[in-house]
This record gives structure tokens, sequence and C-alpha cells, in this order.
């Protein structure tokens, strides 16, 4: 198929035209004010065709500087505007998203290889945030508590940090920067956004977006900043003391650097990084929900999300009518063009990640696993990219180096189980700690998997897959996944400084703890 034909046929280039996509755009913006940078050239290449879809200059660290210093200028404008303003200016965003939701679906889609589905489903979470956080601007509340002396008052309140560093991944290009943002502005926080430079023109297309929506309530430059580099911009946030709180999405080795570089300021680091997630199959499960639980979470975005289920633990009286019933399902998997909504999975984000799927599906043999169903890299009509490649199941041991690493791809690695304790200690068996899942009708085995002695994972769920998170609850993980938390809950007060404030309104001075202090 001629790949100008298939993008003509998707509308790319009309969602392109009104997202004011060009084949050269800029590097670095201040909200306002968007300009050409003089650093290298980052060329997009779509994943579905391998056609280029634009070109960028990164952002220098001239750029760089430029961009914090209005950022700072910005905040302390922004930090006196009341938070219910704030969540106005919020509210309009989202409506913006609205207006948008279809062309920068297909845009996320495009450019990150995700089904147009999932694209359209990320918008939606861009404006289900605005809309959780337009709600929190009322709130953003603090505590009152007794004071032990008489004739005073004692409470809590947050205040905004100051400038917030959000680097993301490629994943997710859109939603998990409106995680980060959409509440750091409510809490009058400023924003400097580094997203992965493998999908930059969906990051400038969300600055596009937003942009009437700062003009129109003259809000200063500066407060919605973007950066496009390599790891080079991550590092100069990571190492620069005036940005408080370093939000960063990725791979546990990229976390462990910015913990790091973040740590030795005494700077604040929210950290979302790998998972291994798995889902428990009990012999009380109900197989009709487990398949769609366990094929959409293995297969969705091509096993590219850091929830994706990586690890099957099935108990050993159902193994076999379990993996009938999967493999059943893989062979009826339609793999192609995510523009295409008739297909279930589409490509892995470039070549490189298609050599760490090739390399993982070698390891388990070499580890002594047997594949269940085989993958492999597809080529010919529709494949041109090089980046398709077949959803596939190995049966493995837990203790494997390669179930212990979380590769992005749709690897499915299954392991029998007899006792739920043992399933358990299995589930919690690896470095990692983001999203857990049990199937049962079992409430024995339900609360045990969410007890203390249960699921040592950031997501547990019951009956449901460890992909899908609502931005209701907060979101993130243990262990090697970092600990941070984003998104719904109480997730605001990382964006935020607690102060304790005591007031004295009698005309003594009575110190605490009764020390006695007279002269």
């Amino acid at each position: 198929m001629d790949t100008a034909i298939l993008t003509s046929q998707y509308n790319i280039l009309e969602a392109l035209e009104q997202l004011g996509i060009k084949l050269n755009n800029y590097g670095a913006s201040t909200g306002l004010n968007h300009f050409e940078t003089k650093g290298v050239k980052i060329e997009s290449y779509s994943p579905a065709d391998g056609k280029l879809i634009g070109s960028v200059s990164a952002a220098t660290k001239e750029d760089y500087e430029t961009v914090v210093k209005k950022a700072e200028i910005a905040y302390k404008i922004w930090r006196s505007v009341t938070a219910p303003k704030r969540g106005e200016i919020v509210r309009q965003m989202g409506e913006e998203f609205r207006k948008h939701k279809s062309a920068l679906g297909k845009l996320v889609s495009y450019e990150m290889g995700k089904s147009y589905q999932e694209g359209l489903g990320e918008v939606q979470e861009i404006i289900d945030i605005c809309d959780f956080a337009v709600g929190l601007s009322r709130q953003l509340y603090g505590l009152t508590m007794h004071s032990e002396r008489p004739q005073h008052r004692m409470y809590e309140q947050y205040h905004p940090l100051g400038i917030v560093g959000i680097i993301s991944a490629f994943n997710f290009p859109v939603a998990v920067w409106s995680w980060n943002a959409m509440l750091a502005w409510v809490c009058g926080d400023v924003c400097i956004w580094k997203p992965s430079e493998k999908t930059p023109l969906c990051a400038i297309a969300c600055q596009n977006i937003i942009t009437s929506v700062l003009k129109n309530n003259n809000v200063p430059e500066g407060v919605s900043c973007l950066l496009i580099g390599d790891y080079k911009i991550g590092e100069l946030m990571s190492n620069d003391t005036r940005i408080p709180l370093i939000s960063a999405t990725g791979s546990t080795r990229m976390g462990k650097l910015v913990c790091a570089n973040v740590g030795a300021r005494l700077g604040r680091s929210l950290l979302e990084l790998g998972g291994n997630n798995a889902i428990i199959v009990t012999e009380n499960a109900d197989l009709s929900m487990v398949l769609v639980g366990a094929v959409f979470g293995a297969v969705g975005t091509a096993g590219q999300r850091c929830t994706t289920t990586r690890r099957l633990i099935v108990h050993a009286s159902i193994y076999d009518k379990t993996m009938e019933v999967l493999k059943k399902a893989y062979s009826q998997l339609k793999i192609g063009n995510p523009l295409d909504e008739k297909n279930h999975v589409g490509p892995l984000i470039d070549i490189d990640a298609v050599k760490n799927y090739s390399h993982a599906i070698e390891q388990v043999k070499v580890e002594g696993g047997k594949m269940l169903v085989e993958g492999g890299v597809l080529i010919g009509e529709g494949y041109e990219s090089g980046c398709y490649v077949k959803p596939c199941i190995a049966e493995a041991n837990n203790t494997y180096k390669i179930v212990q690493h979380e590769t992005f791809a749709p690897i499915l690695y299954v392991l029998k189980y007899n006792t739920i304790e043992e399933a358990i200690t299995i589930q919690n068996g690896v470095p990692q700690g983001l999203s857990s899942s049990i199937f049962t009708n079992n409430m024995r085995e339900a609360e045990k998997f969410l007890s203390q002695e249960g699921s040592d994972c950031g997501i547990a769920n019951v009956n449901i897959g460890t992909s899908g998170a609502e931005i209701g609850g907060a979101f993130g993980g243990e262990k090697e996944t970092g600990g941070g938390r984003e998104s719904g809950s109480d997730a605001w007060k990382a964006y935020m400084r607690r102060q304790t404030n005591t007031i004295n309104y009698g005309t003594q001075l009575p110190l605490a703890q009764g020390i006695k202090f007279d002269f």
C-alpha cells in the first residue's frame, strides 16, 4: 500500500494542519512566544508507515536559560493569581482539548504508534484531569489542629513550589504532561516541559492548543514552557536549583540518574518508572474476564505501557485451559496501521525497540523458556516501517533474568502456581512495583491480595487488568518504580510546600512543652 495514500486516507495531513504542525517547527516555547532554536535537528518519523512527519531544531543551553528566566518571572505573577481563577483558565484549556480531541488523537496515534482509540483515550485523560483540576482549585485543603498553649491557633497550609520540571516519555506523549501541568498550574506553579525526542510534535500540538487560552486570559509569558531536546536538556533541568521539583517518567535507569542529580542538590523528584506487572489467575476466576484483561493488558499500545501486563501467574489446575483460551485470542489479533480501527496492535516506537523485543525472545529461550505463541518481526506490505512485531507468549520462570527485566514490547510470560501465597510471592518477586491484579470470585483470595500480606505494588486491582488507570486515583508505584504519585487523590501535594502556622492571639507568651524562661 502506498504510504502517501495511507496518510491521506486517515486525514493525518488535515489533523496536522488543525494542530498548527508544519514541516519545520519551533524547538522552544514560553507559552505566548514560540521560537526557532539552533540546536541539532530532531526528525520525527511515524512508526506506522516510516514517513517523516516533521523536524524540530532542538533547544540549546542558551535557549534553556531564556526559558528558565521567563519562568522565574512568570511564577512571581502567577502565584498571586487566585487558585479559582487559575482553575478557570485550566477549565478553558480542557474545552480547547475537547475541540481538538480527534486531531490530537490522530497525531498521538500516528507519531507514537498506539491505536487511534488509545490516542483518543489519551486526549480524554487530558480533558478529565482538567476537570479534576478545576474542582481542586477550590479545595487545596490545609489542616487545623489544637494547640497545647492557651489562646493559640495552629494550622497547616500549602504554598506553590515555583518551577516544576516535567520530563515525559514517548509512550504517553500528552497525557502524563497534563497530569503534572494541570495540577501544578492550579497549585500556583509554572511548568517547563521536556517531552520525549521521539514524539516532539505531540508536545508542540499541546502547546499550540493552549496558546489562545493563555493569550485570552493575559497569562504571563513563562507559565507554560516547552523545551524540545535530548537527555542533555533533562540533565540541565535535574541539576538546576531554580527548579525545586522534577517530575520524570521513563525507565528505571533514567530515573536513578534524575534522582541522583536532584537529590544531590536536595531538590524534590517525582518518579514514575518501570513496571513489571502481573495478573494472578486463580482457580476461582471468570476466564471470560481474564481474557479481556490479560490480552488488552499485554498487547495494548504494543506492550509499551508502564502498566502493561508482562507476567500471567496461573493456578496449575486451570493452566492448560487458560493457555488454550489465550492462544485462540492471540490468533485473532489484527496487527497493522494504528489509524485503522480494525487493527488491535500497532507498531513499536522504533527499530531499537524491535531489537530489544527480538533480544528478549532469544534470551527467554536461552534461559529455558518455551514459546507458546511465537513472535517475530513482520515484513511486507503495510509493514514497511520495520516496527511491527507479533505479540507472543512464553512459558517461563520468575527467576529468569529476562523476566525480571522490563521489556517494552508485547511479550507475555506465563507462570504456574499452586497456592495463593506462592502466587503473591511470585507477583512481588521482581524489582519493580507499579501495577498488579488478581482475577478471582473468592473474597478471601481478593482480600488477601489487597492486604499488607498481598501485593507490594502502588496499584492493586481485583477482576480488572493491570492497565487502564482512571485519573481520580493517585497513579504510581513502589520499589524501582520510584514511589511517585501523579494524577488524582491528594497527588497535588507533591507540587506544593507545606507550612505549619501558629498564631498567638492572647496577651501572654507561654512556651511549648511547659518550658519556663523568666527574666
